[in-house]
């Protein structure tokens, strides 16, 4: 088959960590023998067609140099609140769209599949049917929030052939603010490099936690959790991962706590530098609000780290089990020191946490992953109901 993929992030060099998880998945798709074209936004003036690991890469360009700066940066969503950033957002989606079609006749594509709902979903609904969209986080997030984005992404997932979300809460979340069919989604996550994951935790190492430093990454609960067991007798260390807006008040928060010796502050990490940073953790703490997957959490359970998440965390429910390899909690420092607690004392957590680990290796490693999406390419390209 030969699949247009539409995304507003796929790396531009090696190393680089924006929309690799999509990379992955088309460089297993061609493995498999697909054709795939892949369609993304320029960055500061380098755009253009460019072979990308064998797999050719159009850098569309949409604005002058100095203002294509909408992708790669995480920052789409704040440049939409101002004039420039929709202008230049239109732009985008609207030559993004003309790229698409004008592939869809050169290529011959089968179908295209597009990653967000915006500006890639938009897009790949102005270039013509048929098209999938896989919903990752942030746009869902976008629709509880605006009301003109879910009059929108109402139009853009009721003319897709097939919509996927990365967990089960994505879904739900989408299909009840987009009020769309929640038995039309289909929920699966993009693969997982696991092949730097290949050690298994020794422990020892205390808590590990690793984000960026926002607020809904809910640090201060964690900090918080770690004084309880502190008070209760049980002093652990505390490993930090990730840098942020919101560093300054967590490490203002380390004093006020008195963890000053037990908390240390790593700053923002190489992804290859990730498994040996966590690999002998004795718990993987995740308090975060809303995750669309939670792939931290996975990594961690990959190294064999059993893993602490809240309740409403989002897609980390997917992830992490509620005994076990993990707990899942209320977002509650007590409740996180009690999880934490229970899981350095379980001699068995380790080894449950290692077997889950490996459940997820192989339902989410590249080929597998690749495979189920070519089994919902050929249901939309035979025109079934995906």
């Amino acid at each position: 088959m030969n699949v247009g993929v539409l995304t507003h992030a796929y790396p531009r060099h090696d190393g680089d960590v924006a929309g690799a998880f999509i990379e992955r998945l088309v460089l297993a798709l061609a493995a498999r023998g697909h054709g795939v074209h892949v369609v993304a936004p320029a960055d500061v003036g380098r755009g253009g067609k460019e072979l990308r690991h064998q797999v050719p890469v159009t850098r569309v360009r949409y604005a002058p140099a100095h203002r294509e700066t909408l992708a790669y940066r995480g920052t789409m969503v704040a440049a939409a609140r101002s004039l420039a950033g929709v202008v230049w957002g239109a732009s985008l989606v609207w030559r993004q769209a003309r790229t698409v079609a004008r592939l869809r006749v050169e290529q011959g594509l089968d179908l295209v599949h597009a990653h967000w709902w915006v500006p890639g979903g938009v897009s790949a609904w102005l270039s013509g049917r048929p098209y999938v969209v896989t919903l990752h986080g942030m746009d869902v997030v976008l629709l509880e929030r605006s009301t003109a984005a879910r009059v929108a992404a109402r139009r853009v997932l009721r003319g897709a052939a097939a919509v996927t979300a990365v967990s089960s809460d994505l879904a739900d979340r989408a299909a009840r603010m987009a009020r769309v069919d929640r038995e039309g989604i289909v929920v699966q996550p993009m693969p997982i490099d696991a092949g730097r994951f290949t050690r298994t935790s020794r422990g020892g190492g205390g808590v590990v936690t690793v984000g960026r430093l926002t607020s809904r990454k809910r640090l201060d609960l964690l900090l918080e959790a770690l004084a309880h067991l502190r008070a209760a007798g049980q002093t652990l260390p505390l490993t930090i991962v990730g840098d942020g807006a919101e560093r300054p008040r967590l490490e203002r928060c380390v004093t006020d706590l008195r963890l000053g010796g037990q908390v240390r502050f790593l700053g923002e990490t190489p992804p290859d530098r990730i498994p040996e940073t966590i690999s002998d953790a004795d718990v993987f703490a995740f308090p975060a609000l809303g995750e669309g997957f939670g792939l931290a959490a996975a990594e961690a359970l990959l190294l064999g780290v059993p893993v602490v998440a809240a309740r409403d965390g989002g897609g980390v429910r997917d992830i992490v089990p509620e005994s076990g390899a993990g707990r899942l909690v209320a977002p509650d420092s007590r409740e996180i020191a009690r999880a934490i607690g229970e899981l350095v004392g379980d001699p068995d957590a380790r080894r449950l946490a290692a077997a889950a680990g490996a459940a997820l290796r192989q339902r989410l490693e590249p080929a597998a992953v690749a495979e189920r999406f070519e089994a919902l390419y050929r249901l939309v390209a035979s025109g079934r109901n995906a």
